[in-house]
């Protein structure tokens, strides 16, 4: 895009840019979305950048009217890059919580320098940049969201420490994070968080939840017309999910029980990767209209969105149990393995994971030995 492109889309507010680029306004100093609600300042007042992170490293802070925190997705969408947009989700998978990045140059098979190169050309911030203003941005969400102390905030959002956390945030708010917090009334039941994530118009939520609903795993899935519920386990502790669209707004709405706060960001994310929050209608759309045979169906199911999954491994399972079998089937013989293999919690029960199932009797439950054995050997 060009400048007079990013003007257009910010003078009109137009939803379909929103966490497409972010707007740095020097009178200001702060950072917004497209479709910022504040008056809109001059041009030459007005400074573009392709990331969060990149405002953020030109000396931004936050908007607190129209919270870039949450806006839609990741800027994976640039992604002319495949390593960079791999990158990208094993951050959104805490990868420099723990670790530097070298560590994940080497796990995307680079080097770092190479790899700090990918990030400035692509995003406009260095990896370190990217991972903290996610980590800014996710703690900003659990404070305005939900009713966990500071310190729990802290350590959820990936911080070291509460002092770092609140430097971090005195730094760039000018501001405390217990002042950020606006007192509105939220759930006081513990373990219990709800989140709204943003997505750009349009959004097929039809399409996407007929599809989910024909594939769900009995007694791990539940779906219906308005919501999508599975029981999840992260860190070996077993918890659920709920999803559901928000009328008139372009937000799902994310019920989490889960005990432990820490894995919430991963949590997340992994629900933005499920319903494909991230994507990029208009780039979409405009793609496959190209192709005669594709336009009339894009016009008529407009927003139609990639389903993702929870994990990896229970996809592949699902896959393997589908060969040469109908839909239906398929689900019914991945329900029979979460009844003999997983484990019982609230609500449904838990896929079984990779362990259990490299030592399990699949037989017994009707698979051909061929079958059985192949996941085994997956396992």
């Amino acid at each position: 895009m060009d400048f007079k492109a990013y003007e257009r889309a910010r003078l009109s507010r137009d939803a379909r840019f929103d966490g497409r680029f972010f707007i740095g306004v020097v009178t200001t100093g702060v950072y917004c979305r497209p479709i910022c609600p504040a008056v809109s300042p001059k041009s030459k007042n007005v400074r573009y950048y392709p990331s969060a992170a990149a405002a953020a490293e030109a000396g931004f802070r936050p908007c607190l009217r129209c919270r870039p925190e949450a806006s839609p997705g990741t800027p994976a969408w640039l992604g002319a890059s495949s390593t960079v947009s791999r990158g990208l989700k094993l951050i959104g998978e805490s990868a420099l919580d723990d670790s530097g990045v070298d560590d994940l140059a080497e796990r995307l098979g680079i080097g770092a320098r190479h790899l700090r190169r990918l990030f400035l050309r692509y995003l406009g911030a260095t990896p370190v940049a990217v991972a903290q203003t996610r980590r800014v941005h996710f703690a900003k969400k659990l404070i305005d969201e939900t009713n966990l102390p500071m310190t729990r905030v802290a350590m959820a959002a990936g911080f070291g420490s509460v002092r770092r956390f609140n430097a971090t945030f005195q730094n760039l708010y000018g501001r405390s994070p217990r002042d950020l917090r606006n007192g509105q009334a939220r759930s006081s039941e513990a373990g219990v968080y709800t989140f709204r994530l943003g997505y750009r118009p349009p959004y097929d939520w039809d399409s996407l939840i007929d599809f989910l609903a024909a594939r769900a795993i009995p007694g791990v899935e539940f779906v219906t017309r308005g919501e999508y519920r599975r029981t999840i386990s992260m860190d070996g502790r077993a918890g659920s999910i709920a999803v559901r669209p928000v009328d008139g707004k372009n937000n799902l709405e994310v019920h989490i029980r889960y005990a432990d706060p820490g894995p919430l960001f991963r949590i997340v994310e992994r629900v933005r990767r499920i319903f494909d929050l991230g994507a990029d209608p208009a780039e979409i759309d405009g793609t496959l209209k190209r192709d005669p045979r594709l336009k009339s169906l894009i016009r008529e199911r407009p927003g139609v969105r990639v389903p993702g999954c929870w994990d990896p491994f229970e996809l592949s399972i699902r896959a393997i149990l589908g060969q040469q079998i109908s839909v239906k089937g398929a689900s019914t013989l991945a329900g029979r393995v979460a009844e003999k293999f997983g484990k019982a919690c609230e609500g449904g029960r838990l896929f079984p994971p990779a362990e259990t199932l490299a030592e399990a009797d699949l037989d017994s439950i009707g698979l051909t030995t061929q079958r059985a054995k192949t996941i085994r050997e997956l396992a």
